[in-house]
């Protein structure tokens, strides 16, 4: 299959996961019905906490989790693959992960993704964020296979290493999906930089559905939900309204690009500049 339709889900997560996990499904449906076979939900779908005691009362473990329950049958209902944007999971010490998930189109679990880069920042505009005191970082990068080719599963600030998806693009990834509730600030600058050179750096397709508008505790998302080709073309942008964007991608036009500059095939060994100044020293 070199053909894909593919959509990006936005959403404006607030504290109420009832009514924030029907928005989001009625949405997946609505991208569904206009031929997508891929969706993507944002990071923090199910509720974007104004506190960490918010974020621990509406807490559970994966397979006790109504907003993953309602993504599963709506993936089934609709047979389209779902990316699930992330959600607050329970581990079996009782620490919390930034969990993602990937459900198939029977509904069932294909891969999930533990945000392993925790997004602790003091930004211009005062506002000030320790994902670290409410999350766990995941230590796994993960490649998820789908019928159009490996996946790259990453999270939000992931988006910042790109190492990590360099390593998924050299293991395969011919899509990549970075799930995010990127702040107005940071994205209005660096979004959709960063997002299209993470595609062009992998030559890999890459979506990125992302949270928009206010929040509880005075957060704000910047939206424009991305599909971004391997050349680092913007194929759909869901704009700053709640909504979806959709494409059709042509999967072989990863490995043309690829072909064109196989950057992925040309890495080579060198010392870092602890080595360098370590071997000037002696």
């Amino acid at each position: 299959m070199t053909k894909l339709k593919i959509a990006c889900v936005q959403v404006n997560a607030q504290l109420d996961m009832i009514t924030n996990v029907e928005q989001a499904c009625d949405l997946v449906r609505q991208a569904a019905d206009a031929g997508a076979e891929l969706i993507g939900l944002p990071e923090n779908v199910a509720l974007m906490a104004a506190s960490e005691e918010d974020r621990l009362e509406n807490a559970y473990r994966p397979v006790d989790h109504p907003a993953l329950k309602a993504f599963a049958d709506v993936a089934r209902e609709k047979g389209i693959w779902l990316q699930a944007g992330s959600v607050a999971a329970l581990r079996t010490d009782g620490s919390l992960a930034n969990h993602a998930f990937l459900f198939d189109d029977q509904g069932r679990v294909a891969s999930d993704y533990e945000k392993i880069h925790m997004f602790d920042v003091d930004l211009p505009d005062g506002s000030r964020y320790r994902e670290s005191t409410m999350f766990n970082p995941g230590d796994k990068a993960v490649l998820a296979p789908t019928p159009w080719g490996p996946l790259g599963m990453t999270i939000c600030y992931d988006l910042r290493f790109p190492h990590l998806y360099r390593d998924l693009g050299k293991a395969g990834a011919v899509l990549l999906t970075c799930p995010a509730a990127f702040t107005k600030v940071t994205g209005d600058a660096h979004w959709e930089l960063l997002l299209r050179a993470r595609a062009i750096e992998c030559g890999a397709f890459m979506f990125a559905p992302c949270q928009t508008g206010n929040h509880p505790g005075g957060r704000r998302t910047c939206g424009h939900s991305l599909i971004i080709g391997p050349w680092g073309d913007v194929l759909a942008d869901a704009g700053t309204d709640v909504g979806f964007c959709i494409a059709e991608v042509d999967l072989s036009e990863v490995a043309k690009v690829r072909g064109t500059i196989p950057a992925l095939e040309h890495d080579r060994p060198y010392a870092s500049p602890a080595q360098t100044e370590r071997a000037a020293a002696e």
